[in-house]
């Protein structure tokens, strides 16, 4: 027992090295989990169907998916762990060796904090940035304290006129969507793009030690239990096969049908789609007259509101990448021939 709990009442390094292994173990495992559900849904609850697209899926590609449809997950977890944890550092100085959120906050280098910035600013809808923009700022000021503490210059500064300073430019820059936003009845539009800077002030002072570890675990706590949730749901949705459509019909004689699905994979003897109602169907060879690849069938958007031009739900990557032109839709992808008899 003598070597669990150190002095000062901290857990002793071997024990906070095994909670991170519990939780490098636990990392790893909650993509392929991911993975096995996507499966399962795609599959309708049927194993042997599973049990096919496990056999013809790439792994490569179900890992491209996952990575381009939570590429947004990353920063988020980042960000979030460093605003909490750095509030727990400058609040209860005590907690540091003992809580497991501190220590992720004390030891994340500047330049992780950094990239996940960056890429949230790619990645992040315009309605989602002023959020980003609270973290930023709520971070620097948490450092500041942490580094600065003793240059009585330079930590006001940082700590409040940078967070109003910051906060002006993003509400100057945002309230024409706000205004837009009301007016149209997306109240959680305008909250999200007027609440989060008059926030950051807030977030980088420290709270009274009594509170503070209930008022960062807890927060952790219930990140910890929406974000599978909020992932799973996301994931469960993307596509990881492409959307196909196959004229079918003998040699020599006009397309007796046109079957649509998810291509799961064509071989020697047969071409194997996965239809919507789940049903798999095998289409010999001889019978195949031709394929084309189908665009996801496009969603409406969620919000109509536009800040200076930026569509409030579009990020800066959907911006900058190339995106297929609008044109006439195949036949084949609503179910008729090509070149109907």
């Amino acid at each position: 027992m003598t070597d669990i709990w150190v002095k000062d009442g901290g857990v002793a390094p071997r024990r906070r090295r095994a909670q991170l292994n519990w939780l490098l173990t636990a990392l790893p495992a909650f993509p392929l989990v991911l993975l096995v559900l996507r499966l399962w849904y795609l599959s309708r609850q049927d194993l042997p169907t599973m049990l096919l697209l496990v056999q013809y899926i790439s792994p490569l590609g179900m890992i491209s998916a996952l990575g381009i449809t939570l590429i947004w997950a990353v920063p988020a977890i980042i960000l979030v762990l460093r605003v909490l944890g750095g509030v727990l550092l400058v609040s209860a100085p005590a907690e540091a060796g003992r809580s497991l959120l501190a220590v992720t906050a004390l030891r994340m280098p500047d330049w992780v904090v950094l990239l996940a910035a960056v890429l949230a600013g790619f990645t992040w809808q315009l309605r989602l940035l002023p959020v980003l923009l609270m973290l930023v700022v709520a971070i620097m000021g948490l450092t500041a304290v942490q580094r600065f503490d003793q240059d009585r210059w330079l930590l006001p500064w940082i700590t409040l006129g940078v967070p109003i300073l910051v906060g002006i430019l993003v509400l100057i820059f945002v309230a024409p969507g706000i205004r837009d936003a009301l007016a149209v009845g997306e109240y959680s539009t305008a909250l999200l793009l007027g609440v989060p800077p008059l926030l950051g002030p807030l977030l980088t002072g420290p709270v009274p030690a009594g509170a503070a570890r209930f008022a960062t675990h807890w927060p952790a706590v219930g990140a910890a239990l929406v974000a599978p949730l909020v992932i799973g749901v996301v994931f469960l949705r993307a596509p990881v096969m492409p959307n196909s459509a196959v004229e079918t019909g003998p040699a020599g004689e006009p397309v007796d049908s046109v079957v649509r699905g998810q291509l799961i994979a064509v071989d020697d003897t047969s071409t194997t789609v996965l239809q919507r109602g789940g049903e798999v169907t095998f289409i010999p060879n001889d019978r195949v007259r031709s394929k084309t690849l189908c665009p996801e069938p496009a969603r409406g958007p969620d919000s109509v509101v536009v800040v200076r031009g930026w569509p409030a739900e579009s990020s800066a990557l959907a911006w900058v990448a190339p995106t297929p032109r609008a044109g006439v839709v195949d036949p084949r992808c609503l179910g008729r021939p090509l070149d109907p008899a």
